[in-house]
């Protein structure tokens, strides 16, 4: 008999872990403590045909094991009565998946590192529209018609006289058209071209344009704003130079080339071993542009530069391919999960 109690045991435990309702709860007492048919029921009645030197010591066990199995079925019963034990077996008590949450783009990670610096610099932000008009887009920054810009195949036209705004230079003539200097701010937004998608161009991306109007503004304001803001960026070592060019919205232009940020200056790949890189245009206002705009070019002069965003984030993150920034693949995306850049 001492056997079968102890297999009994075992059989009880098993039944009782396994238990997901009430239901469950009473076809285990009816099984092992019903009147009628009781498992341990039986056993009991059987404890009259022991000798009598054995009767009180397994009478003892019986009982016993009869109050265990009380308790273990008051417990479960308790335990399915409880507030955090769901009708569905689900125990809101245990720990939780985490949520696989999203993270901001590496190039809006870069937009807003870039926004955050102009505005420490005292800049605001302007905003306008993707779809601009000819006048805002061309003209008005004295880009002849006659210009290669504004051909089909370098521009996306939307319609008579509307083109898909090929840089965000058509918010600084807004922002002038609406408001009188002094005047300091940049936009930011996605401009459009036609270029060939390979590692290094897409036809649409992300720009960053600046300018400054005012009384006195020099070319000098232009090269120590310039060159606080890459040393912010990137950090102080960074040298920056200024080579002339040709824009037509800007005379003097320049190219602005900044010191290799992975070799500082020895050469390496990434700047083809001269150990700079060209990173923007910048120049003074074309006196042309303020005559569109209304504004006198004897009373106020002014500075603008323009950067790709898309292109300091390959730099930042050293990302070889641009297209990898377009395609949402959520494996190089979420290398970016809580980072800033570096």
């Amino acid at each position: 008999m001492e056997q079968e109690l102890k297999d009994l045991r075992v059989e009880f435990s098993n039944a009782l872990a396994s238990a997901r309702d009430e239901a469950a709860l009473e076809a285990i007492r009816i099984r092992f403590l019903g009147q009628k048919s009781g498992c341990l029921t039986h056993l009991m009645r059987g404890l009259g045909r022991l000798p009598a030197d054995q009767r009180p010591r397994m009478g003892q066990t019986v009982n016993s094991l009869k109050k265990e199995m009380d308790a273990g079925l008051a417990a479960a019963l308790a335990a399915l009565a409880s507030p955090e034990r769901r009708s569905d077996g689900l125990d809101p008590t245990l720990p939780g998946c985490a949520p696989n949450l999203g993270q901001l783009h590496p190039i809006t990670l870069v937009r807003r590192e870039l926004e955050e610096i102009f505005i420490s610099l005292g800049y605001s932000i302007e905003e306008g529209p993707e779809v601009e008009t000819e006048f805002h887009n061309f003209e008005a920054l004295n880009i002849p018609p006659d210009h290669p810009a504004r051909d089909d195949h370098d521009s996306f036209y939307a319609g008579p006289g509307r083109v898909l705004r090929t840089h965000t230079s058509p918010v600084q003539i807004r922002t002038m058209q609406r408001c009188q200097p002094p005047l300091k701010f940049i936009a930011p937004g996605m401009v459009f071209r036609r270029d060939a998608i390979d590692p290094n161009h897409t036809p649409a991306f992300f720009q960053l344009e600046g300018m400054a109007v005012g009384e006195r503004v020099s070319l000098a304001d232009l090269k120590g704003t310039l060159t606080v803001f890459w040393r912010r960026l990137f950090g102080d070592r960074i040298q920056v130079r200024f080579r002339p060019s040709y824009f037509p919205f800007v005379e003097p232009g320049a190219e602005v080339d900044i010191s290799c940020i992975l070799c500082l200056g020895k050469g390496c790949r990434a700047c083809g071993g001269s150990g700079w890189i060209e990173i923007m245009g910048a120049g003074m206002v074309h006196p042309a542009v303020f005559r569109a705009v209304g504004y006198d070019p004897d009373r106020v002069s002014g500075f603008a530069f323009g950067m790709g965003i898309d292109r300091i984030a390959k730099l930042k993150y050293g990302i070889e391919d641009l297209r990898l920034f377009w395609e949402n693949d959520l494996r190089f995306l979420g290398q970016f999960r809580n980072e800033s850049p570096r």
